[in-house]
């Protein structure tokens, strides 16, 4: 959501555009790397390559710089979701294959979820950002909803699994499987929860 404070991207010039991406690309890394409050605007001005004016001039308090890099975190964890082998998440195939890429990543021991990370930080100390934050679980959780909607559809899970319950249980397994991660710094915790996520889900399975 733009504020009035924040310069509207629809109104920049095609470089305009490029260096609000950089910015919030740039902003995104730090913020993951060493938490939204650790992070000045001279680092981010430094990582970004812009001049203290450009950065002002898109982002003239960090709270507009906040709710784009949510938005930004939010957009990559959907499109992750959407890659091409994943297909539209509504076979218990896919669900696998979601779950094995996602406890390869490295990511995950580095620093825990993008968007969950930064989400997490930012919803106690700036409750203004809370509906940035339910916007992004909301549209993540949307897919798994469909996804499995669509198996429940097919006659591939029973009548009464839940599909909004159980893409809730997908996501929660994921965050909380990503943050023991990051403590644990490896990739055993993720895959525990995952797994045993799944397992629940394919509990609801229609006998064939």
């Amino acid at each position: 959501m733009t504020t009035a404070r924040e310069a509207p991207a629809q109104k920049l010039t095609a470089k305009g555009l490029a260096t609000r991406e950089r910015i919030v690309q740039a902003a995104a890394e730090l913020f993951y790397e060493q938490g939204a409050q650790n992070t000045n605007n001279e680092q981010i001005r430094a990582a970004a390559g812009v001049s203290g004016s450009q950065l002002t001039r898109h982002f003239p308090i960090k709270e507009s710089l906040v709710r784009a890099v949510l938005a930004w975190q939010a957009d990559t964890i959907v499109a992750r979701h959407q890659a091409p082998e994943l297909g539209e998440l509504d076979s218990f195939a896919a669900l696998r294959r979601w779950a094995d890429s996602s406890i390869a990543s490295q990511d995950m021991v580095r620093g825990g979820c993008i968007f969950g990370s930064l989400a997490a930080e930012v919803v106690k100390a700036e409750p203004a950002h809370r509906d940035a934050v339910a916007d992004g679980f909301q549209r993540w959780q949307e897919l798994f909803k469909r996804g499995l909607s669509k198996m429940r559809e097919r006659g591939e899970l029973r009548p009464e699994a839940d599909p909004a319950a159980l893409a809730h249980l997908l996501t929660a397994a994921f965050q909380g499987g990503a943050l023991l991660d990051q403590a644990a710094g490896e990739s055993a915790p993720l895959r525990d929860a995952l797994y045993g996520a799944l397992a629940y889900v394919e509990s609801f399975a229609t006998e064939r």
